[in-house]
Parts: C-alpha cells; structure tokens; sequence
C-alpha cells in the first residue's frame, strides 16, 4: 500500500503543476494563440511543460517528503471529496464537453465561439470544473496522505484563483456586460446552496 501512494503522490507531483500552469500562457495571451491555432499552442507549450515535469521527476527524492502513512479518517474525508467532484462532474459535464476543457474555446474562436454559459450547474457557481478539480485533488491527497500532496494541495488553490482571475478577464472581454452581469449575479466558487 506505501508504494501505492508514493507512486500516486509521485503522478501528482510531476502532472499537477505543468497542468495547471499551461492555463498561466494561455488565457492572458488568447488573441495570440488564436491566430496560430490549437496545434501549434499546444506543440508550443507542451515542451516547457514536459521538461518541467521531467524536472520535477528528477528531483523526486527530494520533493517527495513527510509520508503520514496510510489513515482511515483521511481515506473517509478523501471519499467524501470525491463524491462531491463526482456530482459537480455529473451536473457539469452536460455542458463541458472535451473540447471546451481541452480549451479550444480560447484557441480557436472559428471552430469554438462558444456561448456564456449561465444554466444548470453555472446558474449556482461560476467555476464547477475548478471546484470539481479541486475536490477531486483534495480527495487523492487525502488518499496519497504525503506532506508533498498537501504542499501540491495549497498551490492548487493559488493556482485555480490566478486562472480564474485570467479566464474572468478573458471571458469579460469574450462575452462583454452579459459575463460581467453573470458575475454580479452567480458566485464564483461557492453557491447559496450547498445543494447544488
């Protein structure tokens, strides 16, 4: 089971930070990435992202820190978690397909113009798949219980603000006074309800 978890700690520590900071050069520099296309950003990027996560895996043994061992209260607190991703998955899927995650919205506004979405799930909150992600992150953290996936856990959280900062600014500039209407009115992370 140790060796589980370390390997599970170990996919987190080199797949979560290039995954999240590809969004960093992406939705400030839009426009641009519009014009050469989703390729050719993707070629783009995905190098310094690969050698960032070969970094990472290289410098593992020094990273990888404070395993807490297997715990029942945290594999509970980690399911509960996940359950919840799940039911934000299954109410947020309906309107995110593949390809709008893959973000082609905001690499291609020929193929994907895309329209504001303010129905269902995004009626209650802004951001259901950041919620989601952060959720399901929580629960694997939980599950892998190493003080590096905790670690990994807070920059996540800085990680989906700074991107929801930079996705609102693009999507106001998309979108105009109907997203800026939306956000007077929907929250961005957590409903009035909890019961979404």
């Amino acid at each position: 089971m140790d060796e589980v978890r370390y390997y599970a700690g170990l996919l987190l520590l080199i797949a979560m930070p290039p995954g999240m900071i590809i969004w960093l050069f992406i939705h400030p520099f839009a426009q641009f990435w519009r014009k050469i296309g989703p390729v050719f950003t993707y070629a783009l990027l995905s190098v310094p992202m690969m050698l960032l996560a070969y970094a990472l895996y290289v410098k593992r043994d020094l990273l990888m820190v404070g395993d807490y061992g297997s715990s029942v209260p945290a594999f509970i607190v980690g399911s509960i978690a996940f359950i919840g991703a799940v039911i934000i998955g299954a109410k947020r899927h309906k309107y995110l397909k593949p390809s709008i995650l893959a973000g082609m919205p905001e690499l291609s506004n020929k193929r994907y113009p895309g329209k504001l979405l303010n129905e269902g799930i995004y009626a209650k909150i802004r951001h259901p798949r950041y919620v989601e992600a952060l959720l399901g992150v929580l629960g694997y953290v939980l599950y892998v219980n190493w003080l590096t996936g905790y670690i990994l856990l807070l920059f996540g959280f800085v990680m989906v603000y700074l991107i929801v900062l930079l996705e609102e600014r693009e999507l106001c500039e998309r979108f105009g006074s109907e997203y800026q209407e939306y956000m007077q009115r929907v929250p961005r992370f957590f409903p009035d309800n909890l019961f979404l």
